[in-house]
C-alpha cells in the first residue's frame, strides 16, 4: 500500500490492429486476452488494487464501454467511473481525472495507469511505482520505463540522464528526451547505449503539477478540462456534451511529456517489469498456450498443427487445422475469420479501414 496515492486508468482505443477479436463495441481492454480468465482492464486493477484504497482508483471511458466496465469492476466505488461523451485521446482522460482528484484531494500524488497492457512481474512495478511516487512528491513528473531488450520499432523510447539522486527512489533518473517509435536501425543504436528505455505510458504525478503543466503547455485544453470538470461535478450533462467534442485530441506523451522533458520537468524510474504492450498479434504469441509450435487463444482441443508455425484464436463454434503453413495468423469469431502471417499484422488495421469504406460497420 501506497499512502495517499491515486490511480486513474484510462479505459479506451480501439484495438484495431487486434481485429477481428477487438471491436469498437468490445475493445481489447475488456477482452482476455492471455487466458488468465482475467480481462485486460480486470488485470490493470488487480494491480492497482494492493496499492491504493480502491476509493482511490478511478477509470476513465467512453460511454459506449461504461456499462461492460462496470459489469467488470463491480468493486469501483461510487462516482469513480467516468465516462467521456466520446473519444478525445488520453490527455482529455488523464487532465479530467486529475482535476477530479484535485478537488477531493489538492496534495493528491496519482498515477495513470493504461488498461491494456500486461505485466509480468507485479511485485517489480510495485517498487518501481513506489519510487516514481517520491519522485513525483518532489514536484517532477515521473514515469516508470521499461527495460529495453530488442531494438523495437514500435514503442516510443526514453533517453535517460543523469540519476536525480533522490532518497527512497535510487533508480530514479532525469529524462533527456521522448522519441516516438524510431526505424529499426536507430532503436539499435539506442538500445547500444544502454541510456534509452522503453515508453509504458506509466505516468506518475502530483495532481497540481500535472495541471499547471497542462496549463501552460495546452492553455486551451486545460480550460475546456476545468469546464467539463465543473459541468460533470454538477451533474450538468448539457455542458459536459458541448464541451467535450470542442478539446484538443492529443496524446499525454505529445501534450505534456516531451515538452516538459525539454525543461527538466520529467523523470523515469527504468525497471524490468515483464511488460508487454498488446498491441498486435506478434506480441500477443508468447502470451499463450503453445500447441507444437502455434500460439492458441481459446480452446487448444479446439486446433490442431502439422508442420506448421503461427497463431490461432479460435472459440466454440469449430476447428481450426493448421498444415504446412509457416508464420500464419488466424483469427476465426462468429462473424469474421481473419488469415494473414506475422510479417503483415501492423497492417492489419487496413482490413477495418476497408470495411469501413464498404459501410460495414458490423464488422467494426
Amino acid at each position: 500500500m501506497i499512502p495517499g496515492l491515486h490511480v486513474v486508468i484510462p479505459a479506451g482505443g480501439a484495438g484495431t490492429r487486434l481485429w477481428p477479436l477487438s471491436r469498437s463495441t468490445r475493445p481489447k481492454f475488456l477482452l482476455d486476452l492471455t487466458g488468465s480468465g482475467r480481462s485486460l482492464l480486470q488485470q490493470t486493477w488487480d494491480r492497482a488494487l494492493p496499492l491504493c484504497a480502491p476509493e482511490h482508483i478511478t477509470v476513465v471511458t467512453g460511454r459506449a464501454h461504461a456499462d461492460a466496465v462496470a459489469q467488470q469492476l463491480p468493486d469501483l466505488a461510487p462516482g469513480r467511473l467516468v465516462r467521456e461523451p466520446s473519444p478525445r485521446d488520453s490527455m482529455a482522460a488523464v487532465g479530467l481525472a486529475a482535476l477530479l482528484i484535485h478537488a477531493q484531494d489538492p496534495d493528491a500524488v496519482f498515477t495513470s495507469l493504461p488498461a491494456d497492457h500486461v505485466l509480468g512481474d507485479d511485485a517489480a512495478f510495485a517498487v518501481a511505482l513506489s519510487q516514481a511516487v517520491v519522485v513525483a512528491a518532489s514536484g517532477v513528473i515521473a514515469t516508470i520505463g521499461i527495460t529495453a531488450s530488442a531494438a523495437s520499432s514500435a514503442y516510443g523510447w526514453i533517453e535517460t540522464g543523469p540519476s536525480l539522486r533522490l532518497d527512497g527512489a535510487p533508480d530514479a533518473r532525469k529524462v533527456s528526451s521522448f522519441v516516438e517509435k524510431p526505424d529499426p536501425a536507430t532503436a539499435a543504436g539506442y538500445l547500444a547505449t544502454g541510456s534509452f528505455c522503453w515508453n509504458a505510458g506509466i505516468f506518475v504525478s502530483r495532481a497540481d503539477v500535472l495541471l499547471e503543466h497542462l496549463a501552460v503547455q495546452q492553455p486551451r485544453l486545460s480550460d475546456g478540462l476545468r469546464l467539463a470538470a465543473d459541468a460533470w461535478t454538477r451533474g450538468d450533462t448539457l455542458t459536459l456534451e458541448r464541451v467535450w467534442p470542442t478539446l484538443t485530441r492529443i496524446a499525454v506523451d505529445h501534450a505534456l511529456a516531451e515538452p516538459v522533458a525539454a525543461t527538466g520537468g520529467m523523470a523515469v524510474v527504468p525497471a524490468e517489469l515483464g511488460w508487454t504492450d498488446l498491441g498486435d498479434f506478434a506480441s500477443l504469441a508468447p502470451m499463450l498456450s503453445d500447441l507444437d509450435g502455434v500460439s492458441v487463444l481459446g480452446p487448444i482441443e479446439h486446433v490442431q498443427a502439422i508442420d506448421a508455425t503461427g497463431l490461432v484464436v479460435t472459440g466454440d463454434l469449430r476447428t481450426v487445422t493448421l498444415l504446412g503453413v509457416e508464420d500464419i495468423v488466424v483469427v476465426d469469431t462468429a462473424d469474421a475469420l481473419l488469415v494473414t502471417t506475422r510479417e503483415h499484422v501492423q497492417r492489419i488495421r487496413d482490413c477495418v479501414d476497408r470495411w469501413r469504406e464498404q459501410g460495414r460497420d458490423d464488422l467494426l
